[in-house]
């Protein structure tokens, strides 16, 4: 047998080393990989990280601005960002879609429901391409495609339009509609580089305290599949967003309510080139109210001649008469004043120039008191000789003008008060040539109101971590000095008192019905520059300061209405028509007493806490009081007023206890009343309008047990007042020393 020949067999050879290389230099690649955990360079796990770890964002909101009582003035609500695709590339199925087919009627559709659209605009950019040629796969519409309601956003829905898609939005939303807007100001929607969108405070408190108001976006961190399913037991890692901090105002809504429904009619009716308005309370310096005209809606941003700024703070005036308020103060602090004293009306030389009273020829010999009533220029420039120059300049230093006052609002203007020449001196005595600005008026007046303590005025109350609730900033009143004594400040208001009730009084169009007002008109010339002023019934400033009530005043304002249109009536009409509505409606919506009550009873309450509710009740109810019994009674565990004090007659005292809340009648409560029950119940009840309440959704004597909500109605003053019948008052509570 022959037997077989071994051959060597070169292709298997080969073969066997080309496998058994590539097999060891991918064992080498797995344990590398094992042991290092990279790959060119790059850690296999951030890749994979990257690859299938997801997240999406949680938008925060900015923060919300309230007024005094809580009552939401800004605040974030839902909206809709609209996208158009455009690229065909999104439709797989020609049958359905995917992108916008018919450019010409989607822009009609969509200019027909968008507000502030152009459909040429939107047109041009449904079919824009890039610099390549190709469409972009989506594009958008800047403002008009953004903050768009749920309302306009349906619309558009039932047109069925392909390729448009809304994505759920926050947009700023201020609820009142023209209301305080140069002091609130507004914030927009601004892009990002990241294609992100950021709400920013453009003017007001909006820009002033945009730091504050905005908030920091939280994320959501997740694991998915290659198929972006997410992976079963995978965790989710939470960042909550943190909400920008919540502001509250020192304006109260009902107020601010009075005062833009007045200015409003009085820009109707006399079409002036602006006015400005505030409304203070003396004890505090806090703004109760601040508006301006022209005016814009904050969230339109459309207005017609607006100027953008805050007149109140940042415009300077010449106060015109106004400014004689404070060189009388300064008379009488110094002792020289006589108001029974005589001098000669008509003129009044300084060196080369004349003053003259403002009807040309003066009334003769009159005395001090009646020149100041009639608002004569001439009785300030012979008080001036008697106060002194260097001693009246030092007054109106006292006073704070020529300085900031320090309010928390920004770009606030100083005012110039002239004094280097003789002239100057005597024309700042009546409010001319000297500047100033309103806000200095009133931090001014608050001296003459308040027994002669100046308070620093101010619009922010306190900032609130809106996650937490805790303040984090609480604005103090702060009293800036006195610049006077407080029997000077008494007799300042007695006599402008006399300029409404006397018979050459100048300010009869501001006597109230039932409250005593003290102010001073103004009608200042307006300066043209290099030295000229115009002139003419419809070229003044008209404006008053005043306050009310006289004995003890709880509101102050400043009106002023530049070049209205007037039909033969005074300035001082338009002024009046504005401070005579805001200021009765105002002192009434306060629950402060009218003047001609006469004697008050008052009746006197102490600390009942740990006392029995039942007891106090009868208790109180035999001393002429309204006890209110919040919760199932038992043991008193807090109370408001808190005691002892002194309350008016017929006053509200409410007594918290343990247990479910009975509901009371709310008939004709105040707002204040209808909110302190709330806190204390803790209870869901939503207020509905302004003024005292008229109506509610549950009825009185039903057992609260759930927090289902409960809805309260209110009637403006107006309404709820009628001639003769009273309210009873929170107000005039004074404190009682424990002995």
């Amino acid at each position: 047998m022959k037997k077989k020949r071994f051959r060597f067999q070169w292709g298997a050879f080969l073969l066997l080393i080309f496998y058994g290389g590539l097999f060891f230099l991918l064992f080498t690649r797995m344990v590398t990989l094992q042991a290092t955990g990279e790959a060119e360079g790059q850690e296999l796990a951030a890749r994979a990280a990257a690859k299938y770890s997801k997240e999406s964002a949680i938008t925060a909101s900015r923060g919300k601005i309230y007024d005094h009582n809580g009552q939401v003035i800004a605040e974030d609500t839902l909206s809709y960002r609209l996208i158009a695709i455009v690229s065909d590339k999104a439709t797989t199925d020609p049958k359905n879609p995917r992108h916008v087919v018919d450019p010409e009627k989607t822009a009609k559709i969509l200019a027909e429901n968008l507000p502030n659209s152009d459909e040429e605009k939107i047109y041009k950019q449904l079919t824009k391409e890039n610099a390549d040629g190709e469409k972009p796969y989506q594009v958008e519409f800047g403002s008009a495609g953004r903050g768009i309601s749920h309302e306009v956003m349906s619309k558009i829905k039932e047109e069925e339009l392909p390729g448009i898609l809304f994505v759920k939005d926050l947009k700023r939303y201020y609820p009142n509609g023209i209301f305080a807007s140069h002091l609130i100001g507004f914030a927009v929607k601004e892009g990002n580089k990241d294609g992100t969108f950021t709400t920013k405070g453009k003017m007001g408190l909006e820009y002033t305290y945009n730091k504050e108001l905005t908030g920091k976006d939280g994320k959501v961190e997740y694991e998915t599949d290659a198929f972006s399913y997410l992976l079963p037991n995978s965790e989710k890692m939470i960042t909550p967003a943190k909400n920008g901090d919540d502001i509250y105002l020192t304006l109260d809504k009902t107020i601010q309510s009075f005062l833009e429904e007045a200015m409003t009619q009085v820009e109707k009716e006399y079409n002036p080139e602006s006015m400005t308005a505030v409304v203070a309370d003396p004890k505090t310096g806090k703004i109760l109210a601040m508006s301006q005209r022209p005016t814009f809606n904050p969230d339109t941003r459309e207005g017609t001649n607006v100027k953008w700024l805050n007149e109140v703070i940042e415009e300077t005036i010449e106060p015109g008469s106004t400014m004689k308020t404070f060189t009388l103060a300064s008379a009488i602090d110094t002792g020289v004043w006589q108001p029974n004293a005589k001098y000669m009306s008509g003129s009044y030389k300084v060196l080369d120039r004349t003053i003259r009273d403002h009807n040309g020829v003066g009334w003769g010999p009159i005395t001090y008191l009646e020149g100041f009533q009639r608002s004569s220029n001439t009785a300030m420039a012979n008080l001036l000789k008697l106060i002194g120059d260097d001693v009246f300049i030092e007054y109106l230093d006292r006073f704070g003008f020529g300085h900031k006052t320090g309010i928390d609002l920004p770009n606030e203007a100083t005012g110039t008060i002239l004094s280097q020449y003789p002239i100057q001196r005597v024309t700042t005595t009546y409010g001319q040539g000297s500047t100033v600005t309103p806000i200095q008026l009133i931090q001014a007046m608050t001296a003459i109101a308040n027994d002669g303590k100046m308070m620093q005025p101010y619009v922010i109350d306190r900032i609130v971590d809106s996650s937490t609730g805790k303040t984090i900033q609480n604005h103090e009143p702060i009293e800036k000095g006195k610049p006077i004594k407080a029997d000077t400040a008494k007799q300042v208001r007695e006599i402008l008192a006399s300029t409404l009730t006397a018979k050459y009084g100048t300010a009869k169009d501001f006597i109230l019905e039932d409250y005593q007002v003290a102010g001073k008109t103004g009608t200042a010339q307006i300066p043209l520059g290099n030295g000229r002023y115009s002139w003419g019934s419809d070229e003044f400033l008209y404006s008053f300061l005043g306050m009310a009530p006289v004995d003890d005043p709880q509101l102050i304002m400043y009106v002023s209405v530049k070049r209205p249109k007037l039909k033969g009536e005074l300035g001082s009409v338009p002024v009046s028509k504005v401070f005579n509505p805001v200021m009765l409606n105002s002192l009434k919506y306060l629950n402060i007493n009218p003047e001609d009550v006469q004697h008050v009873n008052n009746a006197t309450i102490q600390d009942y806490t740990g006392q029995s509710a039942e007891a106090t009740q009868v208790e109180l109810a035999n001393d002429g009081l309204q006890p209110v019994i919040v919760g199932g009674g038992g043991k008193i565990i807090d109370q408001y007023p808190k005691g002892p004090q002194k309350l008016v007659k017929g006053n509200l005292v409410f007594l918290k206890t343990e247990g479910d809340v009975t509901l009371p009648d709310f008939t004709n409560w105040s707002l204040r009343n209808v909110l302190v029950f709330k806190s204390m119940a803790n209870l869901e009840i939503e207020v509905v309008g302004e003024g005292f309440v008229a109506s509610q959704s549950v009825s009185a004597g039903t057992v609260i047990s759930d927090k289902s909500p409960i809805v309260v109605k209110l009637k403006t003053p107006a309404e709820s007042f009628k001639k003769d019948v009273e309210t009873p008052s929170e107000g005039d509570i004074e404190q009682i020393d424990d002995e």
